[in-house]
């Protein structure tokens, strides 16, 4: 009896908890759509949405009151069928052909369309077929990083930054909720979102090991919370499952090849100051849409701000 309750009541709360995440149909067909391509991949879509946000939780965290959601991060998870997984950021000032609207930064996909538009998007641009999507907003996010109780960063200079809530010193430090969504939201740097997106893809890898290390794991009081604001924060596919976002987790929370995925220079279109994709964009996606590994040349670890 203790045996089949002990199997029981982690299945139970697995369906549980997997019944209570957001979904929607961000992965529907479209004619034309790519086949499927080696490896496993991840749409990872950070928004400024603040639904859910209080009034006060809104000035605390310096949010604004922009209403509906705009795409503030767009990352691609690559998950090889052998290798290292891939965290690669993709600007949203990329300027690509979005369908039914011809040519505009990357993040106008979302900002028009939802998820869909920017999943085929993403798809007709890359040649790579995404298998699952992931969205989260500043609605929840905070709670996710207190959970666990922080994240220790290393930043290599203050960063403050009032329009983001930030003021933090140089150094390594254990940051809250707060502090956290201030890091991955700031672009007070030289180059901007190019920097920032950086800070993004790190802070993402110590959330997923702090996620997942026994602390966490074994510490029901810490692995419960975490899991319920996860669910809470964060938005998928009609498809997918908790079990596939811990799979997520669990591959990026090592030491992921992290990247920007490069473009060939810089325009003003109509769009304003906007990255023009090239030969060197197009070469770094077909390596993982043919499930090669990408060469050291195409990679762009980039500076931002934390070590």
């Amino acid at each position: 009896m203790i045996v089949l309750l002990l199997v029981v009541i982690p299945v139970g709360l697995l369906f549980y908890y997997d019944g209570k995440l957001h979904r929607v149909n961000a992965l529907s067909g479209y004619p034309g759509r790519i086949g499927d391509t080696p490896g496993t991949n991840w749409l990872i879509v950070g928004t400024d949405s603040r639904q859910g946000l209080t009034e006060e939780q809104k000035k605390n965290l310096a949010t604004g009151d922009a209403d509906g959601a705009r795409t503030d991060t767009i990352m691609m998870a690559h998950l090889p069928t052998s290798g290292k997984p891939m965290l690669i950021s993709i600007p949203r000032d990329l300027y690509v052909p979005i369908p039914g609207m011809g040519s505009h930064k990357i993040n106008a996909a979302f900002n028009n369309g939802g998820p869909q538009l920017l999943v085929q998007t993403v798809e007709e641009f890359t040649g790579v077929r995404i298998d699952h999507y992931a969205e989260i907003g500043f609605g929840g996010f905070d709670n996710l990083v207190d959970s666990v109780g922080g994240v220790q960063m290393c930043l290599d200079q203050p960063l403050h930054d009032p329009k983001a809530g930030l003021n933090l010193p140089a150094g390594c430090q254990r940051l809250d909720g707060a502090q956290a969504l201030g890091l991955v939201r700031t672009r007070a740097f030289p180059n901007a979102d190019l920097e920032r997106v950086v800070n993004q893809r790190k802070f993402l890898a110590a959330l997923m090991s702090k996620a997942t290390s026994p602390g966490v794991l074994l510490n029901p009081f810490r692995l419960f919370p975490f899991v319920s604001g996860a669910v809470d924060a964060v938005t998928v596919d009609s498809g997918d499952h908790i079990w596939n976002l811990a799979w997520l987790a669990y591959k990026i929370s090592g030491d992921p090849i992290t990247t920007t995925a490069p473009a060939d220079g810089d325009e003003f279109t109509d769009d304003g100051d906007s990255l023009i994709p090239g030969e060197t964009t197009k070469s770094f996606f077909d390596y993982i849409a043919r499930g090669r590994a990408v060469p050291a040349d195409l990679l762009s670890g980039g500076t931002g701000a934390v070590s």
